[in-house]
């Protein structure tokens, strides 16, 4: 009898050993009013200036992918661009504030970024030409990108000691390049005024009182040349790391009606060799620090400077380049997804990742250009989700993220982001509408382990009728290839997302299930679910 029980034990026991947990998750989302709004070109990638000759950790991954060399008329670039249905284009980087304008009364020779011992980051200065800026233009007019020109704000000033400098920004060399740029009838959406010169700064440092003095300056200039276009271009600035008193100082500095937008930077993984980054991405406390810096600059905004509104203008997980093998794979997603979702929460305008192509964070493949996986999951987020950040409630573990906006392109309905961070625990996930929410009854909703059980009486389905079984969602799950979460290639619904024989980006379809079914999250996936037919008035 005994051996007879034991082998039943075991037997029983079969099934827990070889099946993944499950856990079940309710989310409620709140569509009477958004928390947050995005802009029309959110999402937004970088093109930089590094040349070849950049390297870290003794790696080079730059290649010819510098703003200066990159291969233009390859047809991968302007598939992937145009697939976006016009992606915002932020053209900047540590260099930016090295380069001269090859205008026609330049008066010297243009040449390219080189070695130089004592320059800044290790290099000369450099020159954009007249000839590559035409060609750089081609390329944006013929994707329909939304352009963003990160300007030179060091031009002018002298160096006085470590990275401080100081003196008042010559403007005549910028000035020229924008009234060249009109004079071609090349649209630039909006200009950036220097890069990582905030605060301490990076290479260098400029302070924010002669920071703010120089924006108004170059705001006068844009009123001057732009009097006669039907647009005018929005002044964003600084491009550089959030700090709290310098950003403060700007804004009051410059004063109303000069800057548009604040951007900063965010490279919370941190260095690129640094071997806790896959861990990192996978951890939702670490992954929630980066909310306070969001939540800081939404802060000042408000006190100093509510004419403006706040950018990421650049964000590439790792610094220096990016994490070889990690960057540029599925696992990435976890966190770039993340990023994006809780920067909306905090009224982020737009959100520029580093790079489009270019080091191991490139959204195409440095040498191939063939998208990596965090270029689908962009692309799903500017195809679904919309400008109207909606607040949720969750129920469980934080191992699953959500993050709920309007549709995209002012439909009806909802889109839900979620992420799933767990190694092992599969979520299934029912989603409600707070329409039907009684605050009163019961003492209200609790956060406990009774919040799931409260819901069930208290929350209407998603949709008009709950018993209405016709009524279906849209899913797009996003896993690895073969199960390796540092794989290149990225499933959607189970299929590779592969270029056409034509080089195409692939389409992007969903599989549709009833809507008021659960949704089931497998572990370390990341699923969009659309709901056309859930009932929120802020999104109407």
């Amino acid at each position: 009898m005994g051996l007879h029980l034991l082998l039943f034990l075991v037997l029983c026991g079969l099934p827990g050993i070889f099946s993944e947990e499950s856990a079940d998750v309710t989310v409620i989302v709140r569509g009477s009013s958004t928390v947050a709004k995005t802009d029309d070109h959110f999402v937004c990638a970088t093109l930089d200036w590094w040349p070849p000759e950049k390297c870290n950790y003794n790696q080079c991954p730059w290649g010819q992918s510098s703003i200066l060399n990159l291969d233009l008329t390859h047809p991968f670039l302007a598939k992937s661009i145009q697939a976006f249905n016009s992606l915002r284009i932020r053209v900047g980087g540590s260099l930016q504030d090295q380069v001269m304008y090859g205008v026609p009364n330049f008066g010297g020779p243009c040449f390219p970024f080189k070695k130089m011992a004592g320059g800044l980051f290790g290099l000369s200065k450099g020159c954009l030409s007249m000839e590559r800026w035409d060609e750089l233009n081609s390329l944006f007019q013929k994707t329909g990108a939304t352009v963003t020109f990160g300007l030179n704000a060091l031009n002018g000033r002298q160096h006085i000691r470590n990275k401080v400098w100081g003196g008042a920004w010559n403007s005549s060399n910028a000035r020229d390049f924008i009234e060249y740029t009109i004079s071609k009838g090349y649209p630039v959406d909006s200009w950036e005024f220097g890069n990582e010169l905030s605060g301490h700064g990076i290479g260098a440092s400029v302070g924010a009182e002669q920071y703010g003095k120089d924006l108004v300056h170059l705001k006068a200039i844009l009123d001057e040349l732009y009097k006669d276009s039907r647009s005018k271009p929005q002044l964003v600035a600084p491009g550089g790391f959030f700090d709290q008193p310098w950003y403060a100082h700007l804004l009051q500095v410059s004063g109303s009606g000069v800057l548009d937008a604040m951007t900063h930077h965010v490279y919370n993984l941190g260095g690129g060799n640094d071997p806790h980054i896959i861990s990192k991405i996978t951890d939702p406390q670490y992954l929630n620090r980066i909310a306070d810096t969001f939540r800081s600059l939404q802060l000042t905004i408000k006190s100093y400077g509510p004419w403006a509104s706040a950018w990421v203008g650049e964000a590439g997980g790792a610094y220096n380049s990016g994490s070889h093998l990690v960057s540029s794979t599925f696992l990435n997603s976890f966190w770039y997804l993340d990023q994006l979702g809780m920067a909306s929460k905090y009224n982020t305008r737009v959100y520029c990742r580093q790079t489009l192509i270019g080091g191991n964070y490139g959204l195409l493949d440095t040498k191939t250009f063939i998208p990596n996986p965090d270029y689908y999951s962009a692309l799903l987020w500017n195809r679904l989700m919309g400008n109207g950040v909606l607040s949720i409630d969750l129920s469980g573990s934080s191992y699953l993220r959500a993050y709920a906006h309007c549709r995209k392109r002012k439909q009806s309905g909802v889109s839900l982001l979620l992420i799933n961070l767990s190694k092992s625990t599969e979520f299934i996930v029912t989603v409600r509408n707070d329409i039907n929410v009684n605050l009163a009854e019961g003492g209200g909703i609790q956060r406990d382990g009774s919040f799931v059980h409260g819901l069930k009486r208290t929350v209407s389905w998603v949709g008009r009728r709950a018993s209405d079984q016709s009524e279906t969602r849209e899913e797009y799950h996003l896993t690895a290839k073969d199960g390796n979460h540092l794989s290149q290639t990225v499933l959607l619904n189970g299929t590779p997302l592969e270029l056409t024989e034509d080089g195409d980006i692939p389409p992007l379809n969903p599989v549709l299930t009833a809507a008021n079914s659960p949704i089931s999250i497998a572990p370390l996936s990341i699923a969009f679910v659309v709901f056309p037919k859930f009932e929120a008035q802020a999104c109407v």
